[in-house]
């Protein structure tokens, strides 16, 4: 894959479990790297643990890695997490409106309509995971 097409994070690993290793990414937002940031509350930072498929290679604690997936499985998650949850909210919130509801009732149908939505994610939360492909690198 080439550099465009993939997001990458650095990371350790923090343990090897058979076929998979558990890796640690920093996270940051955007503005942490801002040299205003100590006086700004947008600043965030914090550490991601994530399980990654080794592909057999050898990998061991403490080693720094990259972790790639490709861009566009990165935007689909984007879109389950963010996109279509909007869109279920909108709509629900549009058709009460229509149909004569209350704000007060439309917003609160709205906001409950996201309950299944995330229900449904998370009970098929093992068969999207397969969707999403990471790939673990060493780097030396």
């Amino acid at each position: 894959m080439s550099e465009q097409n993939t997001i990458n994070h650095i990371g350790f690993v923090e343990s090897v479990n058979g076929q998979s290793a558990l890796v640690r990414i920093n996270s940051q937002s955007a503005c942490a790297s801002c040299h205003a940031k100590g006086a700004c509350s947008a600043a965030d930072q914090e550490d991601k643990m994530m399980t990654v498929p080794t592909g057999g290679a050898d990998y061991r604690t403490g080693e720094q890695v990259r972790v790639s997936i490709a861009r566009r499985t990165g935007l689909r998650a984007v879109a389950f997490g963010y996109v279509y949850p909007f869109l279920v909210l909108m709509t629900i919130l549009v058709i009460l409106t229509a149909a004569g509801a209350s704000e007060l009732q439309a917003g609160t149908w709205s906001l409950a309509s996201l309950a299944p939505y995330y229900l449904a994610i998370y009970l098929l939360r093992d068969r999207i995971s397969n969707t999403f492909t990471f790939k673990l690198e060493k780097l030396f």
